[in-house]
């Protein structure tokens, strides 16, 4: 569904299911109101850069001198062993100040002239802007796949400390 200007949230979050219940005016079943956590926290993230959502105790990256741009980055690797290597080698090189390995996500995915289908785990890296060349090359070098992803989206604010603590865990370029 394209995120339209005025499109109520929970439209953007609704199923199927869900949506045929409230067309009969029927209750939705217990299994269209589930849905997957990684889906979820994933789509939360992606409308968050898009629509800039914050709270009140949120800092703004233009406006604070003691944070940096900072920028999420999601790489997809074939298994945990692929992950925690190259995750620890980007933490080594300073890289990043923390990489979350997500398990558990399916790509699909067209490659080699047909639609593919493969299980891998997911990067969820938390660096600065400035690093983003730095580190996609890193990726690309130490990465097993042939056009590995590497997908970058702005953190446009949150917790000032933790914002910080990113700024002094990585280097600067």
């Amino acid at each position: 569904m394209p995120l339209l200007a005025g499109t109520p949230l929970r439209a953007l979050f609704s199923t199927p299911r869900r949506a045929a219940a409230a067309a009969t005016g029927q209750p939705p079943s217990p299994l269209s109101l589930r849905r997957s956590p990684l889906a979820g926290a994933l789509l939360f993230l992606s409308l968050g850069a898009v629509a800039g959502v914050r709270s009140l105790s949120s800092v703004r990256m233009e406006s604070a001198s003691t944070t940096v741009p900072s920028i999420v980055v999601y790489v997809t690797v074939p298994n945990r062993e692929a992950g925690k290597k190259l995750a620890g080698s980007i933490i080594s090189e300073k890289l990043a100040a923390c990489v979350n390995i997500v398990p558990g996500v399916e790509s699909v995915y067209w490659w080699d002239g047909k639609v593919q289908s493969d299980a891998e785990e997911l990067l969820i890296i938390k660096t600065r802007e400035s690093l983003l060349d730095a580190l996609t090359e890193h990726v690309k070098a130490n990465h097993e796949y042939d056009v590995p992803e590497v997908i970058a989206l702005p953190i446009k604010g949150g917790n000032q400390k933790y914002l910080e603590w990113l700024k002094n865990s990585t280097r600067e370029n």
